[in-house]
């Protein structure tokens, strides 16, 4: 069993178990607040928790011709996803063999070739290495040895993933059965909605997606969610790979704010091509380590939690739907967007609290409600694989 297969096990039995205490002083709580802001800890959840993890790029459609590409960032590592000349997607990093200048930047087009803005290295789409300038100036180089380096690639429900180190399960056996709850969504047929997204949040990427991780927040945090949906504690799975669904229910009573009680009103009408369920729903699903997926009846996006130092993020995402050019649909993505953002400037406001509460010199890490099991299976995967954090004060070495 490799070390992923491992942990993640472990976690989730460890998660499970501690839910029972035999007294008050025996809960399970989460980290300690010291591992929110030190560099040291940030390093090593790169090293340790982000590179052996599967991350999204994009989607299928947001490359569609040949030569489209788009990069993605995790720290210092850079990843570009393109399309070849045969219309396959291929994924390297994004370094240039000679002196390691990033080649690509946003998203964009390059018909033929990849060219090194630098000092010119050419590749072809392939990764393989046409041309370098003055070439009589490196004699006898092979160029077969210098092409660039891929990545290791899997594409799942029509999104791109990279691993950029480690050897964990494939995406779809982490997802399991789990898939199936995607099919009649369509993911494969989406288009984007609007262009990728970036957030810069003043919190570190742990606070962010301990957030994401539970609803138990909801009915305070985020009173239109509560006005429009039942909370979703009574139809939570959580599997042992850190994949963890929750799904609230539409109520029968429409909310009393206009945006969403018309986004109430309109979504069954118009999702018809989805079974009756899911167009009373809207499902909520994680990847661990910060990975989070919203499926709507009428769209679905992605998000990821990406460090950006200690005590800062991140939020990087983008928002597909199915082909559809009713002018109906375009009002229910709309109303869709618009009660999404107040839930997001509600979280940013809700981690910010967190961020600045977790620097008091008298917080102590408290007891975690069965509601936020996630948190703790989260939390137990950092302790599992930077052990240094089940400490209460940081040691004066961290390895």
């Amino acid at each position: 069993m490799n070390i992923q297969n491992m942990v993640s096990g472990m976690s989730a039995a460890l998660s499970a178990q501690r839910f029972h205490p035999a007294d008050a002083d025996t809960y399970p709580r989460g980290l300690p607040p010291w591992t929110y802001n030190n560099p040291a800890i940030a390093r090593l959840e790169h090293q340790r928790v982000l590179l052996p993890s599967w991350q999204i790029v994009c989607h299928i459609n947001d490359i569609p011709q040949q030569g489209d590409y788009i990069t993605f960032d995790l720290g210092p590592d850079s990843v570009v996803a393109l399309r070849d000349r045969e219309g396959a997607i291929q994924a390297y990093h994004n370094v240039c063999r000679h002196r390691a200048a990033r080649l690509l930047e946003g998203a964009g087009a390059c018909p033929g070739s990849i060219t090194c803005p630098y000092h010119g290295w050419t590749y072809n789409l392939d990764g393989s290495l046409r041309g370098t300038p003055v070439r009589e100036s490196f004699p006898n180089l092979d160029r077969a040895e210098h092409g660039l380096l891929k990545v290791r690639m899997e594409i799942m429900a029509g999104f791109v993933f990279v691993c950029l180190a480690g050897d964990p399960p494939t995406p779809a056996s982490m997802w399991g059965d789990m898939l199936d709850d995607f099919a009649p969504y369509q993911f494969e047929k989406m288009q984007p909605l609007a262009p990728m997204y970036y957030e810069d949040w003043d919190v570190d990427w742990k606070v962010a997606m301990d957030n994401y991780l539970e609803s138990y927040h909801v009915p305070i945090g985020h009173p239109g969610l509560s006005r429009m949906f039942t909370p979703d504690y009574d139809d939570q799975l959580n599997l042992p790979t850190g994949v963890a669904r929750g799904v609230g229910w539409m109520r029968p009573q429409p909310s009393s704010k206009w945006s969403e009680w018309r986004y109430q009103a309109m979504v069954e009408g118009l999702t018809a091509h989805l079974p009756e369920a899911s167009r009373k729903c809207w499902r909520f699903y994680s990847m661990l380590p910060n990975l989070g997926i919203d499926v709507y009846p009428d769209q679905m996006d992605f998000f990821q939690v990406l460090p950006r130092g200690p005590g800062k993020c991140t939020i990087r995402g983008g928002t597909y739907g199915l082909p559809d050019d009713r002018r109906e649909m375009r009002v229910l993505r709309y109303l869709n967007a618009r009660i999404n953002r107040q839930v997001q400037r509600e979280d940013d406001d809700l981690c910010r609290r967190v961020q600045r509460g977790l620097g008091s010199s008298f917080y102590k890490p408290g007891p975690l409600s069965t509601h936020e099991v996630c948190v703790l299976q989260f939390h137990d995967m950092i302790r599992e694989r930077i052990p240094a954090t089940l400490q209460a004060v940081p040691p004066n070495s961290l390895i």
